[in-house]
Protein backbone atom coordinates (compact mmCIF):
# COMPACT_ATOMS: atom_id res chain seq x y z
CA UNK A 1 0.00 0.00 0.00
CA UNK A 2 2.84 2.37 0.83
CA UNK A 3 4.41 1.73 -2.58
CA UNK A 4 1.13 2.46 -4.38
CA UNK A 5 0.81 5.74 -2.47
CA UNK A 6 4.40 6.72 -3.40
CA UNK A 7 3.81 5.97 -7.07
CA UNK A 8 0.49 7.85 -7.01
CA UNK A 9 2.14 10.91 -5.45
CA UNK A 10 4.96 10.79 -7.97
CA UNK A 11 2.53 10.56 -10.89
CA UNK A 12 0.53 13.46 -9.48
CA UNK A 13 3.70 15.56 -9.27
CA UNK A 14 4.85 14.88 -12.86
CA UNK A 15 2.86 17.72 -14.50
CA UNK A 16 4.30 20.23 -12.01
CA UNK A 17 7.83 18.92 -12.58
CA UNK A 18 7.36 19.18 -16.35
CA UNK A 19 6.06 22.74 -15.97
CA UNK A 20 8.99 23.63 -13.72
CA UNK A 21 11.40 22.13 -16.25
CA UNK A 22 9.77 24.13 -19.03
CA UNK A 23 9.96 27.34 -17.01
CA UNK A 24 13.59 26.70 -16.01
CA UNK A 25 14.49 25.96 -19.63
CA UNK A 26 12.81 29.12 -20.92
CA UNK A 27 14.42 31.32 -18.25
CA UNK A 28 17.84 29.79 -18.82
CA UNK A 29 17.65 30.16 -22.59
CA UNK A 30 16.53 33.78 -22.28
CA UNK A 31 19.42 34.59 -19.94
CA UNK A 32 22.22 32.60 -21.56
CA UNK A 33 21.67 32.09 -25.28
CA UNK A 34 22.25 35.75 -26.26
CA UNK A 35 25.95 35.13 -25.61
CA UNK A 36 26.19 32.80 -28.65
CA UNK A 37 25.61 35.45 -31.36
CA UNK A 38 27.98 37.78 -29.48
CA UNK A 39 30.75 35.15 -29.71
CA UNK A 40 30.01 34.47 -33.40
CA UNK A 41 29.92 38.21 -34.18
CA UNK A 42 33.22 38.80 -32.38
CA UNK A 43 34.80 36.00 -34.42
CA UNK A 44 33.42 37.30 -37.72
CA UNK A 45 34.62 40.84 -36.98
CA UNK A 46 38.08 39.62 -35.96
CA UNK A 47 38.46 37.46 -39.07
CA UNK A 48 37.35 40.37 -41.29
CA UNK A 49 39.70 42.85 -39.59
CA UNK A 50 42.75 40.73 -38.76
CA UNK A 51 42.49 37.55 -40.80
CA UNK A 52 42.03 34.04 -39.49
CA UNK A 53 45.27 33.86 -37.52
CA UNK A 54 44.58 37.27 -35.99
CA UNK A 55 41.22 35.99 -34.74
CA UNK A 56 42.75 33.22 -32.59
CA UNK A 57 42.88 35.47 -29.50
CA UNK A 58 39.16 36.22 -29.89
CA UNK A 59 38.30 32.53 -29.63
CA UNK A 60 40.88 31.94 -26.91
CA UNK A 61 40.29 35.04 -24.78
CA UNK A 62 37.27 37.13 -25.84
CA UNK A 63 34.75 34.27 -26.10
CA UNK A 64 35.62 32.93 -22.62
CA UNK A 65 35.38 36.49 -21.26
CA UNK A 66 31.88 36.90 -22.72
CA UNK A 67 30.85 33.61 -21.11
CA UNK A 68 32.53 34.56 -17.83
CA UNK A 69 30.56 37.81 -17.78
CA UNK A 70 27.35 35.84 -18.25
CA UNK A 71 28.41 33.51 -15.39
CA UNK A 72 28.99 36.50 -13.13
CA UNK A 73 25.66 38.05 -14.13
CA UNK A 74 23.64 34.88 -13.46
CA UNK A 75 25.69 33.07 -10.81
CA UNK A 76 25.39 29.88 -12.88
CA UNK A 77 28.15 27.61 -14.15
CA UNK A 78 28.24 28.30 -17.91
CA UNK A 79 30.86 26.85 -20.28
CA UNK A 80 31.51 25.73 -23.82
CA UNK A 81 32.41 22.04 -24.05
CA UNK A 82 33.36 19.66 -26.83
CA UNK A 83 34.22 16.02 -27.42
CA UNK A 84 37.14 17.30 -29.52
CA UNK A 85 38.62 19.98 -27.31
CA UNK A 86 40.86 22.80 -28.33
CA UNK A 87 41.42 24.05 -24.79
CA UNK A 88 41.12 21.03 -22.50
CA UNK A 89 41.35 23.17 -19.34
CA UNK A 90 38.11 24.99 -20.17
CA UNK A 91 36.22 22.74 -22.55
CA UNK A 92 36.47 19.16 -21.28
CA UNK A 93 32.95 17.87 -20.70
CA UNK A 94 31.85 16.06 -17.54
CA UNK A 95 30.06 12.69 -17.83
CA UNK A 96 26.58 14.25 -18.20
CA UNK A 97 27.87 16.56 -20.95
CA UNK A 98 29.63 13.67 -22.74
CA UNK A 99 26.32 11.75 -22.84
CA UNK A 100 24.44 14.75 -24.19
CA UNK A 101 27.07 15.52 -26.84
CA UNK A 102 27.03 11.88 -27.95
CA UNK A 103 23.23 12.00 -28.08
CA UNK A 104 23.35 15.24 -30.09
CA UNK A 105 25.67 13.55 -32.62
CA UNK A 106 23.30 10.58 -32.94
CA UNK A 107 20.27 12.83 -33.31
CA UNK A 108 22.05 14.93 -35.96
CA UNK A 109 23.10 11.77 -37.82
CA UNK A 110 19.42 10.75 -37.81
CA UNK A 111 18.40 13.99 -39.50
CA UNK A 112 17.67 16.48 -36.72
CA UNK A 113 19.00 19.96 -37.42
CA UNK A 114 22.06 20.55 -35.19
CA UNK A 115 21.03 24.13 -34.41
CA UNK A 116 17.81 22.81 -32.77
CA UNK A 117 19.46 20.28 -30.47
CA UNK A 118 19.22 20.95 -26.76
CA UNK A 119 18.68 19.10 -23.50
CA UNK A 120 17.19 20.18 -20.15
CA UNK A 121 17.13 18.06 -17.04
CA UNK A 122 17.02 18.29 -13.27
CA UNK A 123 19.75 16.12 -11.76
CA UNK A 124 21.18 15.68 -8.28
CA UNK A 125 24.80 16.64 -7.63
CA UNK A 126 26.11 15.97 -4.13
CA UNK A 127 22.52 15.34 -3.04
CA UNK A 128 21.26 18.73 -4.24
CA UNK A 129 18.95 19.39 -7.21
CA UNK A 130 20.61 21.14 -10.13
CA UNK A 131 19.06 22.24 -13.40
CA UNK A 132 21.23 21.31 -16.38
CA UNK A 133 20.83 22.76 -19.85
CA UNK A 134 22.87 22.16 -22.97
CA UNK A 135 22.58 23.71 -26.45
CA UNK A 136 24.46 22.25 -29.43
CA UNK A 137 26.84 24.56 -31.26
CA UNK A 138 27.05 23.54 -34.92
CA UNK A 139 30.03 24.38 -37.10
CA UNK A 140 29.35 27.57 -39.07
CA UNK A 141 31.33 29.01 -41.98
CA UNK A 142 33.45 31.20 -39.68
CA UNK A 143 34.32 28.12 -37.57
CA UNK A 144 35.64 26.12 -40.54
CA UNK A 145 38.63 28.39 -40.97
CA UNK A 146 40.18 27.05 -37.73
CA UNK A 147 38.12 23.93 -37.03
CA UNK A 148 37.87 22.44 -40.53
CA UNK A 149 40.29 19.99 -42.13
CA UNK A 150 43.92 20.91 -41.41
CA UNK A 151 44.92 20.45 -45.06
CA UNK A 152 42.43 23.17 -46.04
CA UNK A 153 43.71 25.81 -43.61
CA UNK A 154 45.67 28.91 -44.55
CA UNK A 155 49.43 28.43 -44.71
CA UNK A 156 50.98 28.78 -41.27
CA UNK A 157 47.65 28.60 -39.41
CA UNK A 158 48.13 25.06 -38.03
CA UNK A 159 51.44 26.15 -36.47
CA UNK A 160 49.82 29.23 -34.93
CA UNK A 161 46.99 27.11 -33.54
CA UNK A 162 49.52 24.64 -32.11
CA UNK A 163 51.37 27.50 -30.42
CA UNK A 164 48.14 28.69 -28.74
CA UNK A 165 46.66 25.23 -28.17
CA UNK A 166 49.40 22.59 -27.83
CA UNK A 167 46.89 19.74 -27.27
CA UNK A 168 44.36 20.79 -29.92
CA UNK A 169 41.94 18.10 -31.07
CA UNK A 170 39.35 20.46 -32.55
CA UNK A 171 40.01 20.17 -36.27
CA UNK A 172 38.53 18.10 -39.07
CA UNK A 173 34.97 19.35 -38.68
CA UNK A 174 32.57 19.98 -41.56
CA UNK A 175 29.89 22.66 -41.79
CA UNK A 176 26.79 21.70 -39.83
CA UNK A 177 28.50 19.13 -37.61
CA UNK A 178 28.31 19.65 -33.89
CA UNK A 179 31.44 21.48 -32.75
CA UNK A 180 30.41 21.34 -29.11
CA UNK A 181 27.79 22.86 -26.86
CA UNK A 182 27.01 25.65 -24.46
CA UNK A 183 26.26 24.08 -21.10
CA UNK A 184 24.69 25.45 -17.93
CA UNK A 185 24.50 24.15 -14.36
CA UNK A 186 21.99 26.11 -12.33
CA UNK A 187 21.49 25.34 -8.63
CA UNK A 188 17.86 25.03 -7.52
Amino acid sequence: MKRILSVTLLLAALPALAQDLGTLTAETKKAVLPVIPKVVSAMQEAVAAQGVAGAIPVCKETAPQLIKAKRQETGWDIRRVSLKTRNAERATPDSWEVRQLADFNIRAANGEKPETLEKSEIVHIDGKPVFRYMKALPVADVCLKCHGPVDGMEAGLPAKLAASYPHDQATGHAKGQIRGALTVKRPL
